[in-house]
């Protein structure tokens, strides 16, 4: 896949280039639908699949609290390229870009710079200054202009064939805890990513449970709890257990993310970790000292052996 993150250095239009537009956070079973029909498209009218994203979230760069991320940048760039798109051009997104007109943002970009021959995008796609263009204005300007729009119809939960895959909806289940649910709109388990950090330095020498710490940016953390989670790192990758929160036991009111990996012997520190959520286990609970709260992690993993066998 081509990445570009100037639009400046687009020298000339793609030949005929099937575009689909928006945030894609997640890259969830909707926006692979989206994917599919535009590859499919493509390959049907010998063009190029395009994906066009935006960095940061629109709402963000004008100023606004964002939504917190399911994705963040560099592996919503991994998902859509698995997905086997040709090209993503990735824009920064500005105050000035925010001022284009929807119209100019169909000629001038679309057409002119991109070499737009179909558009694929969802029922409530909005665009251009203040959000004036909509599909209607997009349908308008194919017939004038010469291109293909097409609106497909939301992709549905497979189990209720009524709920719509959103993000929305997912970020709502991971902030919820119910990770062991968002595969079925995502079609894979949330993961959060990040450099192991130096953290309080017990689990290994006090509770005898080595820990990874790691932190957070900008992406969505699941409720506090302990986890079942499978672990990705640079020498394998490895079941574990989670424990997202303060650590009530030790009363010192320090948010960590501490991962323990399932028969692992080595040393993490300053390398980025994946972390796959796969099932909340169980609140935070205040123990009555090490030696409980040890026996506890003990079950934790004993129950996440099981659930991850």
């Amino acid at each position: 896949m081509e990445l570009i993150e100037d639009i400046e250095k687009i020298k000339k239009p793609f030949t005929k280039a099937v575009v689909t537009i928006g945030n894609f956070d997640g890259v969830h079973k909707g926006h692979q639908a989206l994917f599919r029909q535009i590859i499919e498209k493509a390959e049907h009218i010998g063009g190029i699949s395009v994906v066009i994203t935006f960095e940061p979230h629109p709402l963000r760069a004008l100023g606004h609290n964002g939504p917190p991320l399911i994705t963040r940048k560099d592996q919503k760039i991994e998902l859509i390229a698995a997905a086997g798109i040709d090209v993503l051009i990735c824009i920064p997104f500005t105050k000035v870009f925010a001022a284009i007109t929807a119209q100019s943002f169909i000629h001038d970009f679309l057409l002119e710079k991109i070499g737009t021959a179909a558009v694929v995008v969802g029922p409530d796609y909005s665009f251009g200054r203040g959000r004036e263009g909509n599909v209607d204005l997009l349908r308008k300007a194919g017939k004038e202009k010469g291109f293909e729009v097409i609106i497909p119809d939301w992709i549905t939960d497979t189990e209720t064939k009524t709920e719509r895959i959103s993000s929305t909806k997912i970020r709502e289940l991971v902030m919820e805890g119910r990770v062991a649910e968002a595969p079925k709109y995502l079609g894979r388990p949330y993961q959060i990513r990040g450099k192991v950090v130096k953290g309080r330095e017990r689990g290994g020498s006090q509770l005898g449970f080595p820990t990874a710490n790691i932190k957070l940016h900008d992406e969505i953390c699941p409720k506090t709890g302990v986890y079942a989670v499978t672990i990705e790192t640079g020498q394998g990758t490895f079941n574990g257990v989670a424990n997202i929160g303060y650590s009530p036991t030790f009363d010192d009111h320090i948010f960590t993310i501490e991962v323990h990996l399932l028969d692992f012997s080595g040393d993490l520190y300053n390398t980025r970790i994946r972390v796959n959520m796969i099932k909340r286990l169980r609140s935070e609970k205040k123990f009555s000292g090490i030696e409980e709260l040890s026996r506890q992690i003990q079950k934790d993993i004993d129950q996440a052996r099981k659930l991850l066998a």
